[in-house]
């Protein structure tokens, strides 16, 4: 059993769209001039850490109670804040504060989180039209679960000073609790916004008013929330009691052959968990990036791991990337283990059809890789958890192999030719029937995502088919 001390606070909201990444990704920026700050984020996004990553300069870590054993919450948040050496660690919620997998228990909620870290919690209320009701609310939200420790309130969305006094004087009039920030209604604090979430920043980071729009919301943040308190009551977190590690435990690679894994990264494809990688990492494999739009061929390596993304908006641009499509494919007819997760698998399929009208793109057909004989279709919308086992060999697990993971895609899979589902959910949609994972030679290709350190199974299995 070890311990860890550093200070640590969770902003949680009392709805989605209360603004909470964006409140979140300012008051990481300003702290993190004077302060090494390690983000983590509740659930299972990948765009809102890619934010809070740039804010931080560390990367944002996922932790999701439903997914992930109580255990291995721990042991994540331990690991990240053992990877370097964090004055402060800042903990976005999901959704509501209390919004989970059922509607009678805190699972995978921002809540259970909270209780597992021992967290003190920021409430950050969208304050729009509301004044004496705010402090209805934030009573609420204590008296529901009394072992949510909530010491602080941000009001966010507010119309005027006479607005922000009104509501900050019924809330600690009513409730005691301190509000320690009031930010005001302002177009500049918006991100853009696309079907699945936040544009990534791996593709707004490419834009000069990207860069303006952070930098104009770290001002604000930084001029309406009293950032000293909430660092101190950060540092009123009691210490937290870690176990051993059984993630990241043992000597990993220690005595094992290297392998060279090929991890896409750009543009179209930056949806990863930075645990998967690590533990990839941990088992024997370095990553070498390469980027499906801009190199001419593909780095020499051992497998390739293409995670999701957005390739059906950057689809004329992977279909002009003639080369490096035929690599890949000319890589998994040869029997390289490839495994495609969501965009990979568009990517990794004979075409992709957009549909016109939605986010700009055109209604036409581009050509893919052609590793998996079928088509994406654009369309229609999943947003999932999902659990599934395997029924084969692949090169991410097995027969008696089994997982939970989720799926969020705005596709489906039509004209499925030749080839073997390795995947048999009991929960999800997938791709077909209820079964997901479309297996040709050692390429794997389907819709659920995976968090290495809840399949633990993944990293181990991948570097070892490489092997």
């Amino acid at each position: 059993m070890t311990q860890n001390n550093t200070p640590r606070v969770l902003i949680a909201a009392d709805r989605s769209s209360a603004g909470k990444t964006t409140v979140c990704t300012g008051i990481m920026a300003a702290l993190s001039k004077h302060l090494d700050v390690q983000p983590f984020k509740v659930g299972l996004d990948y765009i809102d850490p890619s934010y809070h990553t740039l804010a931080c300069g560390n990367r944002c870590r996922n932790l999701d109670g439903y997914l992930m054993t109580q255990d291995a919450v721990l042991e994540t948040y331990a690991h990240a804040m053992n990877d370097g050496n964090a004055d402060l660690a800042i903990i976005e919620g999901v959704r509501g504060l209390y919004e989970g997998f059922e509607g009678l228990s805190d699972l995978g909620s921002t809540a259970q989180v909270a209780k597992a870290l021992k967290c003190p919690v920021i409430l950050l209320i969208d304050a729009r039209s509301i004044t004496r009701s705010a402090a209805a609310v934030v009573m609420g939200y204590r008296a529901f679960d009394p072992a949510v420790d909530i010491r602080g309130v941000i009001l966010n969305k507010i119309g005027s000073g006479r607005h922000a006094e009104k509501a900050v004087s019924a809330i600690e009039h009513y409730t005691g609790i301190p509000v320690i920030g009031t930010v005001p209604r302002d177009d500049a604090m918006g991100l853009t916004m696309r079907h699945l979430g936040l544009v990534p920043v791996n593709e707004g980071r490419q834009s000069p008013e990207f860069r303006e729009r952070i930098s104009k919301i770290t001002e604000i943040v930084s001029e309406n929330i009293d950032l000293e308190r909430l660092t101190d009551i950060a540092e009123t977190a009691e210490p937290l009691e870690v176990g051993e590690p059984s993630i990241f435990e043992g000597g990993g690679a220690s005595g094992r052959a290297k392998v060279r894994i090929g991890v896409a990264l750009d543009e179209a494809f930056n949806f990863y968990y930075a645990d998967n990688l690590d533990l990839m990492r941990f088992h024997g494999a370095d990553i070498v990036y390469f980027s499906p739009l801009h190199d001419r061929a593909l780095p020499d390596v051992d497998g390739i791991y293409i995670g999701g993304g957005y390739p059906e908006l950057f689809a004329r641009e992977l279909e002009a990337n003639k080369r490096i499509r035929q690599g890949i494919r000319k890589a998994s007819a040869g029997g390289m283990p490839i495994y495609g997760e969501c965009g990979g698998l568009m990517y990794l399929a004979e075409q992709i059809v957009t549909k016109s009208g939605m986010h700009g793109m055109s209604g036409e057909a581009f050509e893919m890789v052609g590793a998996i004989p079928a088509t994406v279709e654009m369309g229609g919308k999943v947003v999932s958890y999902n659990i599934g086992s395997f029924t084969t060999d692949t090169p991410i697990g097995g027969v008696g192999d089994s997982f939970k993971g989720h799926e969020f895609h705005h596709s489906s899979i039509t004209d499925i030719g030749d080839a073997t589902f390795a995947i048999r959910l009991t929960r999800g949609v997938g791709i077909k029937d209820g079964w997901d994972g479309i297996m040709v030679e050692k390429t794997l290709a389907g819709y659920a995502h995976l968090h290495a350190c809840s399949y633990l199974r993944f990293a181990e299995a991948f570097v070892d088919a490489c092997l």
